[in-house]
This record gives structure tokens, C-alpha cells and sequence, in this order.
């Protein structure tokens, strides 16, 4: 079964983590807390922490906006999670 959400992003219009000087979870910040890894919002490019971190931001922000695909900001991986589907696509 194919996800429209991760169709329509390729390398061309995908939010790269090359974009960012600081890799961090806001929110984490804000609270004084932790994450474990950090992930990039395909629709508004906020980098949060992932579902194995203790608050999930990234799950967090998709529950709250609705914005279904998060990338992996860890260096060595490429790929896209779409909330929506429940599907992973390599990039």
C-alpha cells in the first residue's frame, strides 16, 4: 500500500537536517528534559525528539498539527516516517 505522504516528498523538496547548526529538541529544552534521538517535521521543519525520548515531540507535535511525515535528523540515516500510515520510506 503506497502513503501520498511520503510520495510527495523526494530529495528536492525534502527539509534537510544539513539545514540546521544546532541539533536539539525545543520542546525538551524549554522543559529542561532529555531525548534520545531527534527527528525533522517534513511540513514545518520544527526538530523534536522521537517516540524512545521520554516526552515524544515529534508524536506530540503530529497528534496536535496534524503534519503526518517526520525525517530522522540522526547523521547516517535517511528516512521518512509518516504518522498517518504507519509507514517508513528510505530517501
Amino acid at each position: 500500500m503506497s502513503c501520498q505522504h511520503l510520495d510527495a516528498l523526494n530529495a528536492e523538496n525534502l527539509i534537510s537536517k544539513a539545514n540546521y547548526p544546532v541539533f536539539r529538541c525545543e520542546e525538551c529544552i524549554k522543559i529542561n528534559s532529555r531525548w534520545v534521538h531527534l527527528r525533522i517535521c517534513q511540513t514545518c521543519g520544527q526538530m523534536l525528539c522521537c517516540d524512545s525520548s521520554p516526552n515524544q515531540h515529534a508524536r506530540r507535535h503530529y497528534e496536535e498539527t496534524g503534519h503526518p511525515v517526520m525525517s530522522s535528523a540522526e547523521l547516517g540515516e535517511e528516512w521518512l516516517w509518516c504518522f498517518v500510515d504507519q509507514q517508513k520510506k528510505n530517501y
